[in-house]
């Protein structure tokens, strides 16, 4: 597959993007991002940001994008555990969980009201995710769980995060653990590109789909998540994706881009 260069024709209402591999990578912003962004927002378009990573609070993400120069509300970054919040009090209200990630997540989750417990006679679900600290111990309690009839469900199922450098093995190592040991399929992973994912950008922009602009490094979550919830779908060259990845791919972005520059039309 060829990439095709041409830049969107007109200005969408929404831009969506995805942080890591997509804004920015590590502590600095990606050549291009802040302008393009800065220019889009001059424009009086919405920019919103969707991230997969459950290891930071939101309030962090928003953080950093101000501290990188481009300000912006907690409010208008979406990630995992967001969605994995929303997810459980819709599904299963009064959990008791068993979660395999981080204390931001774990955090989330406590302050929304569940129980966090590693006593398998009180664990309703066990909730894989992005968890450095991930040991046999974890394993073994999850192997537990599942076996004696807790549900299983994961915020993300990336391979890896990208860094500066390369990268750090994500939840789907860690999904793939638990159901290799359980012979247990996870029941949902509720990041991009799940349906709960795109209803939790598109409910908080109150827009059509076919109006907003999904932008990411990653063809399988941030692209397919875009393309079926109807909207445009931009993949950047700028993270995990190079161009051998696009070849290969049977996923069809609406666009591929070098840069987030290459979002602008000729205005």
């Amino acid at each position: 597959m060829s990439i095709n260069p041409a830049t969107p024709a007109t200005l969408y209402d929404a831009y969506i993007f995805d942080l890591d591999g997509t804004v920015y990578l590590g502590d600095a912003l990606l050549p291009t991002a802040g302008e393009t962004i800065s220019t889009l927002r001059d424009l009086g378009k919405r920019t919103v940001f969707l991230s997969n990573n459950p290891t930071h609070f939101r309030s962090d993400q928003a953080g950093k994008l101000t501290r990188l120069g481009l300000p912006t509300p907690d409010e208008d970054v979406i990630n995992s555990s967001v969605v994995m919040v929303d997810f459980l009090r819709r599904n299963l209200p009064e959990a008791g969980l068993f979660v395999i990630g981080e204390e931001p997540l774990q955090t989330e989750l406590r302050q929304a009201g569940f129980e966090l417990t590693d006593d398998i006679r009180r664990i309703d679900a066990v909730i894989a995710s992005f968890d450095r600290t991930f040991e046999y111990r974890k394993l073994q309690i999850a192997f537990d769980a599942i076996r004696a009839g807790a549900r299983f469900f994961a915020t993300n199922a990336d391979r890896y995060c990208p860094v500066p450098g390369g990268g750090q093995p994500d939840a789907a190592a860690i999904i793939a653990a638990i159901e290799a040991c359980t012979n247990t399929k996870i029941e949902a992973v509720v990041g991009k590109p799940s349906r709960y994912m795109a209803e939790a950008i598109l409910g908080l922009l109150d827009l059509l789909p076919e109006r907003c602009l999904m932008t990411g490094d990653r063809l399988e979550t941030d692209v397919q998540m875009g393309l079926e919830a109807g909207m445009a779908a931009a993949l950047t060259l700028t993270g995990a994706t190079g161009e051998a990845d696009l070849a290969a791919s049977e996923i069809r972005p609406t666009y591929v881009i070098g840069q987030l520059a290459d979002l602008l039309p000729s205005l």
